[in-house]
C-alpha cells in the first residue's frame, strides 16, 4: 500500500483510519507484514530520501506531526546509500531521520558505517554515528564512539577518541578525520601510530591508507627497536621504513646521535644523510662530527662530513682535539665488540687544535686506538714555543697530554727563544718524547744540524752554537735544554750576533707562526705557506725487482 497516493483532507476521517489500522495490528500479528514498501520518493527530486520498509509504522499528528515512527527491519535509501536499522524516526518534511539500534549504513561494496544510532540529514547528506561506529572503508577500519560522516566530500570525522586500522597500521587519536576518496586522514591530540617495525606517539599526524605515508606535523617521536626520532616536521614511509625530517630534527641510533635542518635516513640500508648545521655524536667513543652536510652508515659505521666540517675528540677529560678539513670522513673497526675504534680522515686543509699541540697540513689521519694523529704534505706542528715541519709527522697522544711526535724527511725543530734567536735541529728523522706534557727528550737522526744559543744564568745569550753531526740527543728540563749528546762531530762556537748568516738560520728554516691556528674558531680560516716556502719532497727510491735463479 502507498500513502503518498491518499489525499486525506478530513482530520477526523484521518485520525479514525489510523485508528482501524492499530487495531487490525494488535487483532492480527500477520498484519505487520503487510506494509513491505512504504515510499516518500517525489519522482522528480532523486536526493529525496526514500523508506523502503518497515515492518510496523506509527503516525501521530497531534504529538508528533512532523515524525513517523517505524520499527522491525527498517530500510532507508537516499542517492546511493542504503540504511539499515531496528527503529527509526522519519522526519518527511525535513528530509532526515534518526535511527537506532544495529544501524549499518553502506555506500556501494566499499563502505559500511554501523553504530547504535545515528541521525542523517538527506539535505546535507550527512550521517552522525554514535555509540560502538564502525567504520569500513577498502580494508580500513575506523571505529569510534562519535562520528560524522559528510557522503558530498566524502569526510568522515571524530571528536571522542577513534582508531584507524589497515594492513600494517594502528593509529590512534582524541580527534580526527578521514576522506573516503583520497583516503587521506588527519588525526590530532594524542596520536599514535604503530606498526611491528617502530611506534610514533604526535600532536599532528597525516596518513594516507593507500601510500602508506605519515606525514608529521608537530612536535613528535618515532620509536624502533634501532632508532628514536624526534622531530617537528617530516616523512615517514612506513612500507619502505624510510623517514623525510625537517625543521631541526634528531636521530638516536644507541648512543649515536645526528642532529640536522634536514635528515634523510633509510633503515633498511642504515644510511642517514643530514643537511644543514648537522652535528653526529659518538657518546661511546666520544667523538662530535659536524658539517654543513654528513653522510652516515649505521650498519659498518661509516660517516662523512664537508661544508664547515669540524670533528672534536673529548677522550681527554681536561682537553678537546679539534680537527678542520675540507672534506672529513669517519671509518670504524671491531663494531658491536668492546673494542670498536674510529680513524678519522681529513683531506685537504687540513688543521688541529688543541691546548697544547696545534697543527696543519694538507691531509691527516687519526686513529683513536693508537691515539695517533698522522700529518701529511707540508705538515706543521706547533706546540708552546716550538715548531716542527717535516714531510710526515706522527704524533702519539696518551689520554690527557702528548707522548711523543715522530718527523720523517727534511725535518726541522724551531724552538724560539725571542724575536731573533731560535734553536734549530734538522735532521732526516725526528723524535720528540714528552712526559705529563712537557718534553724530555729529543732525538735526531741522519745529517744532523744544530743551531743552538745557550742561555746564561740570567737568561741572556752570549754564545752560539753550530754543530753538524749523525745523532743528536737533547735532554730537557723545566723546558730548558740539560745536556746534549752527540758522537764525532764538527762545528763551532760563536759569539752571538757573529756567525754566518747561513750558520745562525739553516737552510730550511721557516718561522710559520702566522699560519698557527689561535684556537678552535681558527681553524676554518686556511692561510698557505708563502710562495717558495713550501716543501720539495724528498726522492724516495724503490728496492729493485730481484729475480732468484
Amino acid at each position: 500500500m502507498n500513502f503518498s497516493s491518499y489525499s486525506i483532507k478530513n482530520k477526523f476521517a484521518w485520525a479514525i483510519l489510523i485508528f482501524l489500522l492499530s487495531v487490525l495490528a494488535q487483532a492480527n500479528p500477520i498484519f505487520t507484514t503487510t506494509f513491505p514498501t512504504l515510499t516518500y520518493s517525489p519522482a522528480q527530486n532523486n536526493k529525496r530520501i526514500e523508506l523502503i520498509h518497515a515492518d510496523h509504522w506509527f503516525y501521530d499528528e497531534y504529538e508528533h506531526p512532523d515524525a513517523q515512527r517505524l520499527s522491525g527491519n527498517v530500510v532507508f535509501r537516499h542517492d546511493g546509500m542504503i540504511l539499515k536499522c531496528d527503529s527509526a524516526v522519519y522526519f518527511q518534511a525535513g528530509n532526515s531521520f534518526e535511527a537506532y539500534d544495529n544501524v549499518r549504513l553502506t555506500q556501494g561494496d566499499t563502505l559500511s558505517l554501523t553504530g547504535k544510532r545515528m541521525f542523517y540529514d538527506g539535505n546535507e547528506a550527512l550521517a552522525e554515528a554514535r555509540e560502538n561506529v564502525i567504520l569500513t572503508h577498502r580494508g580500513q577500519i575506523l571505529t569510534t564512539d562519535s562520528l560524522n560522516y559528510d557522503r558530498l566530500y566524502g569526510k568522515a570525522y571524530f571528536f571522542d577518541g577513534g582508531k584507524l586500522v589497515d594492513k600494517d597500521n594502528t593509529l590512534t587519536s582524541d580527534w580526527g578525520e578521514y576522506y573516503t576518496d583520497t583516503r587521506q586522514s588527519t588525526f590530532n591530540y594524542n596520536v599514535e601510530l604503530i606498526n611491528p617495525k617502530f611506534r610514533l606517539v604526535s600532536d599532528t599526524l597525516h596518513y594516507n591508507t593507500i601510500t602508506k605515508i605519515a606525514e608529521i606535523v608537530g612536535p613528535s617521536n618515532i620509536y624502533s627497536d634501532k632508532n628514536q626520532v624526534a622531530t617537528t616536521h617530516g616523512f615517514y614511509y612506513t612500507q619502505t621504513g624510510q623517514i623525510e625530517l625537517f625543521d631541526r630534527s634528531t636521530v638516536l641510533n644507541g648512543e649515536n646521535t645526528m642532529i640536522g635542518d634536514s635528515i634523510y635516513y633509510n633503515e633498511k640500508n642504515g644510511i642517514m644523510e643530514a643537511f644543514r648545521n648537522v652535528v653526529y655524536h659518538d657518546k661511546t667513543n666520544k667523538n662530535i662530527l659536524s658539517g654543513d652536510y654528513c653522510k652516515y652508515n649505521d650498519i659498518i659505521g661509516e660517516a662523512i662530513a664537508y661544508g664547515n666540517a669540524l670533528a672534536k675528540y673529548y677522550a681527554n677529560k681536561q682537553d678537546t682535539l679539534f680537527v678542520h678539513a675540507d672534506t672529513l670522513r669517519l671509518f670504524s673497526y671491531n663494531l658491536k665488540t668492546d673494542s670498536t675504534f674510529r680513524v678519522l680522515h681529513g683531506y685537504f686543509h687540513a688543521r688541529a687544535y688543541r691546548s697544547d699541540v696545534q697543527a696543519v697540513s694538507d691531509s691527516l689521519v687519526f686513529n683513536s686506538l693508537e691515539h695517533k694523529l698522522s700529518l701529511y704534505r707540508d705538515p706543521i706542528v706547533w706546540s708552546e714555543n716550538k715548531q716542527i715541519v717535516g714531510e710526515e709527522i706522527n704524533i702519539f697522544a696518551n689520554d690527557s697530554t702528548i707522548d711523543s711526535i715522530y718527523v720523517q724527511r727534511q725535518a726541522i725543530m724551531i724552538e724560539q727563544l725571542d724575536s731573533v734567536h731560535f734553536n734549530q735541529v734538522t735532521a732526516h728523522l725526528l723524535r720528540s718524547y714528552f712526559k705529563q706534557g712537557e718534553m724530555k727528550l729529543n732525538c735526531a737522526d741522519g745529517n744532523v744540524h744544530i743551531v743552538n744559543f745557550p742561555l746564561e744564568k740570567d737568561s741572556t745569550i752570549i754564545y752560539q752554537n753550530y754543530t753538524e753531526t749523525s745523532q743528536l740527543r737533547m735532554f730537557m728540563e723545566n723546558r730548558k735544554l740539560r745536556k746534549l749528546w752527540a758522537p764525532a762531530s764538527t762545528g763551532c762556537f760563536y759569539v752571538a750576533g757573529l756567525a754566518p748568516a747561513e750558520r745562525t738560520r739553516l737552510s730550511n728554516f721557516a718561522w710559520f707562526d702566522y699560519i698557527r691556528p689561535r684556537n678552535k674558531y681558527d681553524l676554518f680560516e686556511w692561510r698557505p705557506k708563502k710562495k717558495g716556502m713550501e716543501l720539495k719532497p724528498s726522492i724516495r727510491h724503490e728496492a729493485p725487482i730481484q729475480k732468484f735463479e
